[in-house]
C-alpha cells in the first residue's frame, strides 16, 4: 500500500467524522482539534511508513511546513475578515489596539526574555521564539471568533479575539525579520534604522493598502454586477464569492512582491469588501465556501501536527520549556491581555476571558519555519520543541474550556462593553 494512497483515505474518513461529531462536541469536555492531533500521532506513530515530519533536523522539510501553513492563515485570514460585521470606524475597533501594541510586545518580550534566561538561547533565536509564540492564531481559533455574516448578536469578547488574530499575524512579522537581521549580521544602529523603516513602517503600510484598495476593488466589481432583484443575466453567474477570494489572494500576491505584509492584506481586503451591501446575501455564501475549503485545510494540517508530535518534534522539551509554555499560556498572556482591556468598558470577567483565549497555533509554525528557512538560527531543536508543546497545551487547555467559558459570560450578559449610564454600546 502506498503512503500517500493511505493519508488520502485518512483524509477522507477524518473529514467525514469531524463533520459528524462536531456539533457534538460543543459541550463535551473535549474538542474536535484535539483528537484531530491524537488521531495524527496514532497514525503516525504505526509502522507504516508515512515519512518523518520533524522539520527540526530538515529544510525541506521545513519550506513545506512553511508553505502548507502560510496557506492555512491565508484562508483562515479570509473567512475571520469577512465575519466580522462591524463597521470599520475607529469608535467600533478602538477596543482591540491595546491588544496590538500592549499585549502583543509584552508577550514578545517576556517570552524572549524567558527564552534567553531559561531556555539558553541567542538573544536572536529568543526574539524568534517571542515572535512566533505572541500572536493569537486565526486558524484554531474558530471557536472563539464571531460568527458568520449577518449575526446580529454583539459580543465584544468574540470581536476582540478575531479582530486580533486578523491584525496580529502580520503585526508580529517584524520581529521574526528583526530575528533573522539579527541571526545574520550584528547589530548597530544602521540595522535597527532599516528595519523600523522598512519591516515596521513600509511593509504595514503597504499591506494595508493594498488590502484596502483590494476589498474596494472586489466589492464595486461584485455588486456593480450582482443584485438580488435583477432579473437579467449576471456576468459573474453565482461565482461572486469565487471572485472575492480570487481578488484578496491576489491581494496577498502583490502585498508580497511589492515587500508588504500579504497576511494583512488578506484581512483588511476581507473586511473592507465585508463593508460594501452588508447585508447582501453574498457575503454569507462566500464566507459559507471559505469556511468549508478551511475546515478540509484544518483536519490535514492538525493531523500533520500529530504527525510531527509522532516524529520526535517535543524531543528536546526541557522543564524549562514546559514552564514557559505554562507561564506564557496561563500568566503572561491573561495578564497582558487583562491590562489591555483595562479601559474598554467590558466586564472585569470579560477582560480576563479575552487576555485567557489567546490561542496558539499554525502560525506559530509558520513563523518558525519561516525563520528557519530565511535565518541562521542554533538550537532550532529547542525552538521546535517549546513552539510544538506551547501550541499542544493550548489545544488541550483551550479546546476544553473555551466554549464554556464563552456561554457562561454570554448567559449572564458579560459580553458587551457599556457605557456609564449602564446602556449596552
Amino acid at each position: 500500500m502506498e503512503p500517500l494512497i493511505f493519508l488520502y483515505a485518512l483524509m477522507g474518513v477524518a473529514v467525514a467524522v469531524s463533520l459528524a461529531l462536531e456539533k457534538r462536541l460543543e459541550k463535551a469536555p473535549v474538542s474536535l482539534p484535539i483528537l484531530l492531533v491524537a488521531l495524527g500521532w496514532v497514525v503516525f506513530s504505526l509502522p507504516l511508513d508515512l515519512g518523518w515530519l520533524n522539520p527540526a533536523f530538515d529544510n525541506e522539510m521545513g519550506k513545506m511546513t512553511e508553505s502548507a501553513t502560510e496557506l492555512m492563515v491565508i484562508v483562515s485570514l479570509l473567512g475571520v475578515g469577512l465575519a466580522i460585521d462591524r463597521k470599520y470606524q475607529w469608535k467600533e475597533w478602538k477596543q482591540i489596539a491595546p491588544l496590538l501594541w500592549l499585549t502583543m510586545p509584552l508577550c514578545i518580550a517576556g517570552v524572549a526574555w524567558m527564552g534567553w534566561a531559561w531556555l539558553g538561547l541567542a538573544p536572536a533565536a529568543a526574539l524568534l521564539l517571542g515572535a512566533c509564540l505572541a500572536p493569537t492564531d486565526p486558524v484554531l481559533a474558530e471557536a472563539i471568533q464571531v460568527g458568520p455574516p449577518g449575526d446580529s448578536c454583539r459580543d465584544d469578547v468574540r470581536f476582540n479575539l478575531s479582530a486580533e488574530s486578523g491584525f496580529n499575524d502580520s503585526l508580529a512579522f517584524p520581529f521574526v525579520y528583526l530575528a533573522i537581521v539579527l541571526s545574520l549580521s550584528s547589530p548597530d544602529v544602521d540595522i535597527f534604522a532599516k528595519w523600523f523603516a522598512i519591516d515596521v513602517v513600509w511593509r504595514i503600510a503597504a499591506g494595508y493598502g493594498i488590502g484596502w484598495l483590494t476589498g474596494k476593488a472586489a466589492s464595486w466589481i461584485v455588486f456593480r454586477n450582482s443584485r438580488e432583484e435583477d432579473e437579467e443575466p449576471r456576468f459573474f453567474e453565482g461565482r461572486e464569492g469565487l471572485l472575492v477570494i480570487a481578488l484578496l489572494f491576489i491581494a496577498y500576491g502583490v502585498a508580497e512582491m511589492i515587500e508588504g505584509y500579504g497576511f494583512i492584506a488578506v484581512f483588511i481586503g476581507a473586511v473592507t469588501a465585508r463593508q460594501c451591501e452588508r447585508r447582501h446575501d453574498l457575503h454569507k455564501r462566500t464566507h459559507g465556501f471559505i469556511d468549508q475549503i478551511e475546515r478540509l485545510m484544518l483536519v490535514a494540517i492538525l493531523i500533520f501536527f500529530g504527525g510531527l508530535l509522532a516524529s520526535g518534534v517535543l524531543g528536546a522539551l526541557t522543564w524549562w520549556s514546559a514552564a514557559l509554555g505554562v507561564v506564557i499560556l496561563l500568566v503572561l498572556r491573561p495578564l497582558a491581555g487583562f491590562l489591555a482591556m483595562s479601559r474598554s468598558g467590558l466586564p472585569w470577567q470579560a477582560r480576563w476571558a479575552v487576555g485567557f483565549l489567546g490561542i496558539r497555533g499554525i502560525g506559530s509554525i509558520y513563523y518558525l519555519s519561516y525563520g528557519q528557512i530565511n535565518g541562521k538560527f542554533g538550537n532550532l531543536e529547542i525552538l521546535w520543541s517549546t513552539v510544538a508543546f506551547v501550541i499542544l497545551l493550548s489545544i488541550i487547555v483551550h479546546g476544553v474550556t473555551a466554549s464554556g467559558l464563552l456561554r457562561y459570560l454570554k448567559s449572564r450578559g458579560l459580553t458587551t462593553v457599556e457605557d456609564r449610564s449602564g446602556t449596552v454600546m
